[in-house]
């Protein structure tokens, strides 16, 4: 299935947002194909505190920019912040422990890994 021209931006300002502040790991899954009620996921690693939050805040900042409704964030947490932007985009930052621990690319090894 090809990306929608909005959806892909969005993705984009996420993923680039995420890197800005040095967020190891980004990956973004087209999970479309494999769930009837989750769009996309992006996932990246980031070390506890205060890149976490750093992380987060740049995500929100960018996203929102770029069209995103205000994000529910699910956290606080030293391991895991999950933000969800309505039903479509789901990111979860994770510290390296975490990320390894819950698998989520393994998780959802069915879905596709977009090149953005």
């Amino acid at each position: 299935m090809q990306l929608e021209p909005q959806i892909k931006t969005q993705l984009q300002a996420i993923v680039e947002a995420a890197r800005e502040r040095r967020a190891e790991d980004v990956v973004a899954l087209d999970l479309t194909e494999v769930s009837s009620s989750l769009e996309y996921f992006v996932i990246c690693t980031a070390s506890a505190g205060l890149q976490l939050n750093a992380v987060q805040e740049n995500i929100r900042e960018k996203a929102q920019e770029a069209g995103l409704p205000r994000p529910s964030i699910e956290g606080p947490s030293e391991r895991w912040l999950l933000l969800a932007f309505g039903g479509s985009i789901v990111v979860h930052i994770m510290t390296k422990d975490a990320r390894e621990y819950y698998d989520l690319e393994g998780l959802w090894s069915d879905a596709k890994v977009l090149d953005l």
